[in-house]
């Protein structure tokens, strides 16, 4: 059975993968070190050739001498995905958490007991994350949600410290106009910057792509990409329940929450939408899209979207998803060509068959976990190493946007172009008010 990595699971399996917790305010306004016209579709093909030639090393490739040389760590945001990947990080064997930083007190106290760290060393608010920036510690573990991502990962690169990123890397234009310009500092200042998505730190996912990009399937001729499950995020429509006007309720119930998310087709469908513009390694030209919502929940996210895609050369990419109803569970891109086809599922098979050749990765076992390990992995042999490329930078911009491209069509039931969305350069801002700083 296929399984999404977005949803209330099993702990062993999944973590409540994305429910990252916590919260922080920017320290700036949202577009600040942005360049506007700084993202183009030439940049990001560049980008994209490069990234899909990477190959992340697993993590027995580095518990030599390497691993042994501890990095000091300070985990921002402390939920049930943040304390899950920091157990990670210290399974690994060269990180140590020296401090954490969450809004809410009893989140960071958790943690904080957790993984051994001082009550000096344990920040609460808004600005907690800033505090913590000011810590001697060597890199930072951002598990926030969404919308502050920007802010943070910006102030911890001017703060010199390296940076591992949850996904999605923002909400809206501006936000990943932020990031890739914070990217582009930390190659500049000698800091590693690294996003989290799972099917790229893996090797069959990486195999499967080489092999379309180098002709296998032949001249592609269009694709599909759906992410499809049941209700995610009943906790937080529960507790939302209790108090809807309540701002530090809303924030624990993020992931129901439109600003705070990015919508479901942002925070969780991103997945699917990176393999396929990974595979067709360009940003698409336009978006036409729909959507809306069937369940009963209390926020304001969506439960289903259904956009096309049109990439250059008129390649065109359906996208469905659904987060409502039961019966199936799957996030799934293929990609057709002249000659066979790649199907790809991040808890199933991923394949690519042609007439005369085929390449079966296998079935999964949990991607999952295995991807964030071989990218706590990565992060550590760049940091040691010096590899200051940083090369999931520019596809998760890419994607990101790409996202956001099919909500804002979907939103506008109608066609938009991705000059369109760039020039409008939307932000969203989310209410503080009534938060301790």
């Amino acid at each position: 059975m296929n399984a999404r990595p977005d949803s209330e699971a099993d702990l062993t399996r999944r973590s409540s993968p994305d429910a990252h917790a916590g919260g922080f305010g920017p320290s700036e306004p949202h577009t600040r070190g942005t360049r506007p016209g700084g993202i183009t579709r030439r940049r990001f093909l560049a980008a994209g050739a490069a990234a899909a030639g990477l190959t992340l090393l697993r993590p027995g490739l580095v518990r030599g001498t390497a691993a042994q040389e501890m990095l000091t760590l300070g985990l921002i945001g402390c939920g049930n995905r943040g304390q899950w990947i920091g157990g990670l990080f210290l399974k690994h064997g060269g990180y140590r958490i020296t401090a954490v930083a969450d809004y809410f007190p009893d989140r960071v106290a958790e943690a904080g007991e957790k993984f051994g760290v001082p009550e000096q060393a344990r920040f609460t608010g808004l600005k907690g994350y800033l505090r913590l920036l000011e810590q001697p510690v060597d890199a930072v573990v951002i598990e926030t949600p969404p919308w502050f991502h920007p802010a943070q990962a910006w102030d911890s690169v001017e703060a010199g410290k390296h940076v591992f990123l949850a996904k999605p890397i923002a909400v809206d234009v501006p936000g990943c106009r932020r990031i890739e310009e914070a990217g582009r500092r930390a190659t500049e200042r000698k800091l590693c910057f690294l996003v989290d998505f799972q099917t790229r730190a893996h090797p069959s996912y990486q195999e499967a792509v080489r092999r379309v990009h180098r002709g296998m399937i032949g001249a592609l001729i269009n694709g599909e990409a759906s992410y499809l499950c049941g209700p995610t995020w009943r906790h937080m429509d529960r507790l939302l329940r209790t108090d809807p006007t309540n701002p530090e309720i809303r924030l624990r119930a993020w992931g129901v929450d439109r600003k705070l998310s990015g919508d479901v087709i942002v925070e969780q469908n991103i997945h699917a939408i990176d393999v396929a513009t990974w595979f067709l390694d360009a940003a698409p030209v336009s978006a036409w899209g729909s959507g809306g919502r069937k369940r009963d929940f209390v926020g304001d996210c969506w439960d289903h979207f259904s956009c096309v895609f049109r990439f250059p050369n008129d390649l065109l990419v359906n996208f469905l998803s659904k987060q409502v109803g039961s019966g199936i569970d799957d996030i799934m891109c293929r990609v057709y060509g002249f000659k066979g086809y790649a199907d790809t599922h991040y808890f199933g098979r991923v394949m690519v068959r042609a007439d005369d050749d085929l390449f079966n990765g296998g079935e999964l076992a949990n991607l999952y976990t295995e991807g964030a390990v071989n990218n706590i992995a990565e992060f550590h042999r760049a940091i040691r190493s010096g590899d200051v490329s940083n090369p999931t930078v520019a596809p998760s911009v890419r994607s990101n946007l790409t996202a956001i491209l099919g909500r804002t069509a979907a939103y506008r039931r109608a066609e938009v172009t991705w000059d369109e969305m760039l020039r409008a350069n939307e932000a969203w801002e989310v209410d503080l008010r009534g938060l301790k700083e």
